[in-house]
């Protein structure tokens, strides 16, 4: 008997990368000014080459405009009419765009199934290292955000980043902070645990998170988190199969959206879900697609929303009837 594990079949679609943060360790960014903001025009064209493609999940990634620029509210409109486009065509959206105002986020939540946005570490002294030149990495700024997510019923995704400077003990109150705050709220759906990978745009140039400590970590997080937190961990980050498979047999039960490009990580390409199906198969392992929303959220989403989630679960309430049935065929 298998047990499984899943991932959300995605497509990563960038607004802009264009960040008034300078993190050291960062491999998206590029400064302002110095990239042309994605339009609506060139966004129908990408959503439409998916269409025949088992995409579900449209990830809306950005940079970030500063929260008193003249642009700021543009850059806002933009990433929610893009919301609305993905939606229009069929997809289901997630957004990753840095912290939002109540408002903004209260806007999001309409054209939305989830949202996410990385904790990466309360450790204040980053602020004096790689996030010297990112005030929206402040602490108190990241946990406001998962506040403000509880409060208005977002279903959510945050998460750790690995490796850039945070002891095990800090890890520890991390997790800690967002096991207060699911045990409030309830809303955050999973937890990443993602190593930092060094890159070839970043200026940070300490050596990567020693991946042979990930399985203990997750361990670590099973222990902290509550049970309906799944732990997520990026499979083109984590280096062999055999870690994979450690990292699972740990605790780790989901591999995130799998997408053509990682815009975060681009020096390591994503893994198809055709190559991990092959190495999870014979540690007993079946790698299975879901939607960026968790059943146990769908009565948070608005009619308007649960509709488009209907489709995609009959779309993929079909596909494991088709693998059932080839399965039964074989043997």
């Amino acid at each position: 008997m298998s047990h499984k594990i899943t991932y959300s079949p995605a497509y990563t679609i960038v607004p802009t990368y264009e960040c008034f943060n300078r993190c050291s360790y960062c491999n998206f960014r590029v400064d302002i000014g110095k990239d042309s903001w994605l339009t609506m025009t060139e966004a129908k064209s990408v959503f439409k080459k998916l269409l025949p493609k088992e995409v579900i999940e449209i990830l809306v990634l950005s940079g970030e405009v500063h929260p008193n620029s003249a642009r700021r509210e543009d850059w806002f409109q933009r990433i929610e009419n893009i919301c609305e486009l993905a939606l229009s065509m069929g997809f289901l959206p997630h957004t990753n765009v840095g912290p939002l105002s109540l408002l903004e986020m209260e806007r999001l939540k309409g054209v939305n199934v989830s949202m996410g946005l990385m904790l990466e570490q309360l450790t204040p002294t980053l602020l004096k290292t790689v996030h010297k030149y990112a005030p929206s990495k402040r602490p108190e700024t990241r946990l406001q955000q998962l506040e403000w997510a509880g409060k208005l019923q977002i279903p959510f995704t945050t998460g750790l980043l690995l490796g850039i400077g945070e002891t095990k003990t800090d890890r520890i109150t991390s997790l800690s902070a967002i096991a207060k705050i699911q045990k409030q709220w309830g809303h955050i759906q999973e937890v990443i645990l993602q190593p930092h990978s060094l890159g070839s745009q970043q200026s940070y140039q300490n050596e990567n998170f020693p991946l042979e400590d990930l399985p203990a970590l997750i361990a670590d997080s099973r222990s902290i988190l509550p049970e309906n937190i799944t732990i997520q961990i990026p499979p083109n980050l984590i280096g062999t199969p055999e870690l994979l498979w450690a990292c699972i047999e740990a605790g780790a039960r989901d591999l995130g959206g799998i997408s053509p490009r990682d815009e975060v990580n681009p020096d390591y390409p994503h893994l198809t879900a055709k190559y991990l199906k092959t190495i999870l198969k014979p540690m007993g392992w079946e790698l299975i697609p879901r939607l960026p929303v968790y059943p146990q959220y769908y009565d948070w989403l608005s009619p308007k929303l649960q509709k488009s989630l209907k489709a995609k679960e009959n779309d993929l309430k079909n596909a494991e009837t088709m693998v059932e049935t080839s399965k039964v065929k074989e043997e």
